[in-house]
């Protein structure tokens, strides 16, 4: 990693931390444009920024921009957010990142179901939670 990439991972991270996300929104383009490499941590801070503020068209935005900057899904950026589909009541989003996960055989742990269970209580989903519940519990 390089200490561009791992300095700005710190900064955006602060800004996460102190609920700045503005900061961390600005600062993820900079370093963008900045041809700094970006990686999964990167998109962690800044799509948890998102959720903490509600802003969960972004966290999507930025979700779909790990794709292009060829990283592989992994289960805490996932997690991250199902959970902010589920704070902005997009569960059919939820639903659909859940199924993608599952398919890419990325890793399915307490916090992933817990999020998507709740995105669809909220989303009035009661029969796909219960599935869900199901599944998980006979993952164990």
């Amino acid at each position: 990693v390089e200490a561009n990439t791992i300095v700005s991972d710190a900064v955006i991270s602060a800004c996460e931390k102190g609920n700045k996300w503005r900061a961390a929104l600005d600062l993820f383009a900079v370093t963008l444009q900045s041809n700094v490499k970006l990686d999964p941590v990167t998109f962690n801070a800044t799509i948890s920024a998102c959720q903490k503020a509600g802003k969960w068209q972004k966290a999507l935005q930025l979700f779909s921009m790990t794709a292009q900057n060829m990283l592989e899904l992994d289960t805490i950026t996932c997690s991250a957010v199902i959970s902010v589909c589920e704070k902005g009541h997009a569960t059919q989003q939820a639903l659909l990142l859940f199924s993608s996960m599952a398919q890419s055989r990325v890793e399915l742990n307490r916090l992933t179901f817990n999020a998507t269970i709740s995105a669809c209580e909220k989303g009035g989903e009661w029969e796909k939670a219960l599935q869900h519940l199901g599944v998980m519990l006979h993952s164990r």
